[in-house]
């Protein structure tokens, strides 16, 4: 009987390792990220694996270029409405971004972590929004709330000291509180209280480090010109590329504070500006640089600085963009329904501002809207009511996406 053949010997295939997006490079990886649509996908993307996280951190080139292509993550308005109520906050609804509505959904935009109080007028009255921190002030409890509502991060502060009137030539009128960062380390900052008298200003500093606040000299400026019962020359103030702007009520002039060496200047307005604080404001570029947008009806006026042959800094006037025809695009509103803009803020070079309703209803809605002064894209937001002063929140950068130590390179 024949014997049966031996088997085939075991052929061995050599299977190809299997590739994933997590052996990439930190460099291949950094420019997948910079097609991602926003922050919130980013900070989600950070999330998923440490090799994510560690090329993120690590290339303060990478959270340039990403700031660079992509919008401020807007994630809505606060508003602070006049009496005890809490400032309420509107979010921005995108189906697109479903990464920002998660934002959103879990931050604590109804300010629960805010020390409660009576409802006695005023209660919290929102006096600055930047850097993902809102400055609250209470001055029936004699608080100062700085606030986080994505890390929940509360510093309560308190009220500078009366000391701050020593020396008041006449009324002291108290004029507002403005959160700036200090640069020394992420989440620190400063609080400058600004207040003046009928022809000075005095500021006081508080830093969080320090954990004090810091009396400045009474500063001199030029006379108000204004009739001596009239104190209200300044107007509130603005912030842009490390200065505090406040207008004055009817002279062509800004004050001017650079809050690194804390000196005051002045600096001439345009003629058309004179007394015209309620139809501007002082913001910054995408470049960083100070710049003034005024809304004349539908035409938004662009100024920037510039220092003339005789070494005087003016605002000179950069370009003029008529917006109406976008406006009735983007709103799909009649002209008949519209009488113009009012802008709230400009940071990045964005343009936050809303219609101005023809009806004269106080609680009628208007249109809020964003516009980028560098691809001079018109983009809608919500349609909503309000009766107070806006605040558009930015998402900031996460502080833990930042590499210790480097975190002055952003």
């Amino acid at each position: 009987m024949a014997s049966k053949p031996p088997p085939p010997a075991a052929r061995t295939q050599s299977l190809a390792p299997t590739s994933t997006i997590s052996v990439l490079g930190h460099d291949l990886l950094c420019e997948t990220f910079l097609r991602l649509p926003s922050l919130p996908s980013l900070v989600r993307a950070a999330l998923t694996c440490r090799n994510f996280l560690a090329a993120i951190r690590g290339s303060p080139v990478f959270r340039r270029r990403f700031r660079e292509i992509h919008r401020p993550s807007l994630l809505g308005f606060f508003f602070d409405p006049d009496g005890p109520d809490i400032p309420w906050f509107a979010p921005v609804r995108r189906q697109s971004d479903r990464d920002l509505t998660a934002a959103i959904r879990r931050a604590d935009f109804f300010l629960t972590g805010i020390p409660d109080c009576e409802d006695a007028y005023p209660g919290w009255q929102i006096q600055d929004c930047r850097g993902g921190y809102l400055l609250l002030v209470n001055w029936d409890t004699e608080q100062i709330a700085a606030y986080n509502p994505l890390t929940l991060a509360l510093d309560l502060i308190p009220l500078p000291p009366n000391e701050i009137a020593d020396g008041c030539n006449g009324e002291l009128i108290y004029h507002g509180f403005h959160l700036v960062s200090s640069g020394e380390a992420p989440g620190t900052f400063r609080v400058i209280f600004s207040c003046h008298d009928a022809s000075r200003v005095r500021v006081a500093v508080f830093s969080s480090g320090a954990r004090h606040w810091r009396m400045l000299p009474w500063g001199e400026v030029p006379m108000p010109a204004l009739p001596a019962e009239d104190q209200y020359w300044l107007l509130v103030g603005a912030q842009a590329n490390g200065c505090l702007y406040w207008a004055h009520a009817d002279e062509a002039y800004q004050l001017v504070l650079d809050t690194s060496t804390l000196q005051f200047s002045s600096i001439v307005l345009p003629g058309l500006l004179e007394g015209q604080g309620n139809i501007y404001m002082t913001g910054e570029t995408k470049d960083g640089s100070p710049c003034i947008v005024c809304a004349l009806q539908f035409m938004l006026c662009v100024y920037c600085q510039k220092t003339g042959d005789d070494g005087v800094r003016k605002w000179v006037l950069h370009s003029r963009i008529w917006l109406l025809g976008e406006v009735l695009e983007a709103t799909e509103c009649s002209r008949d329904n519209l009488v113009g803009l009012k802008v709230w803020a400009i940071m990045d070079g964005i343009v936050y501002m809303s219609t101005s309703e023809s009806s004269r209803d106080p609680g009628a809605a208007c249109w809020f809207l964003s516009f980028c002064l560098e691809t001079r894209k018109l983009e809608k937001v919500f349609h909503r009511v309000h009766d107070s002063n806006v605040y558009p929140y930015i998402m900031p950068w996460p502080l833990f996406l930042l590499k210790q130590g480097i975190g002055h390179e952003v």
